[in-house]
C-alpha cells in the first residue's frame, strides 16, 4: 500500500497572508480554486507567490482575487507577456459568492485571502470573512502570544 497524501488545508502551503490574521477577526473561511496561467502554476511551484496587501473582490456575479503577486519565472515562455500582479478569477459557487457578497456589504467586514496552498495537483486559496480588529484588540491578542510563548518555556524548563 502506497501512503496516501493528507488533503487537509494548508498541507502544501505556497504563501500565507499573516497580517490578515493580525489585523481581522476572522469569521468564516471558504475553500476557492483559481484560475491560473501556465506559467503561474510554474512559478508557484517555485514558490514565487505572494499575499501581502490582497483582497477579495466580487463584481457581476463572480468573485476575484486582487493584487496578488506571482513573479515569473525565467524559464517561463518567451512569446507570452507574464503580469506578475494581474487580478485572477476565483472560483466558488454562486451560493459562497453570494454570501461574500452580502456580507461584504456590512459596514467593517471584508474578505481576504488567508492562504495559497496545492490541493493534489490544483492551486486552492482559504478565503476568510473578517471583521477590522481594533487597536486594542490587537494588543489584548499580542499579550496572550506572549503569554502562552512564556507557559511553553516555563513548562519546557521544568522537565
Amino acid at each position: 500500500m502506497g501512503k496516501k497524501k493528507g488533503n487537509a488545508p494548508g498541507g502544501n502551503v505556497i504563501a500565507q497572508n499573516k497580517k490578515a490574521r493580525h489585523e481581522y477577526h476572522i469569521q468564516e473561511t471558504f475553500e476557492a480554486g483559481l484560475s491560473l496561467a501556465g506559467w503561474e502554476v510554474k512559478s508557484l511551484r517555485a514558490g514565487k507567490g505572494q499575499l501581502t496587501d490582497t483582497y477579495i473582490l466580487v463584481r457581476r456575479g463572480e468573485a476575484w482575487l486582487m493584487g496578488a503577486n506571482i513573479t515569473p519565472i525565467s524559464t517561463t515562455s518567451t512569446h507570452e507577456v507574464a503580469d506578475p500582479a494581474r487580478t485572477r478569477k476565483l472560483l466558488l459557487h454562486r451560493k459562497e459568492i453570494a454570501k461574500i457578497f452580502s456580507r461584504t456589504q456590512d459596514k467593517g467586514h471584508t474578505c481576504v485571502p488567508l492562504k495559497l496552498y496545492w490541493k493534489n495537483n490544483l492551486v486552492k486559496c482559504e478565503l476568510a470573512l473578517v471583521q477590522g480588529k481594533k487597536e486594542y484588540d490587537k494588543r489584548a491578542t499580542e499579550k496572550e502570544r506572549d503569554w502562552n510563548r512564556q507557559k511553553a518555556r516555563i513548562v519546557r524548563e521544568e522537565r
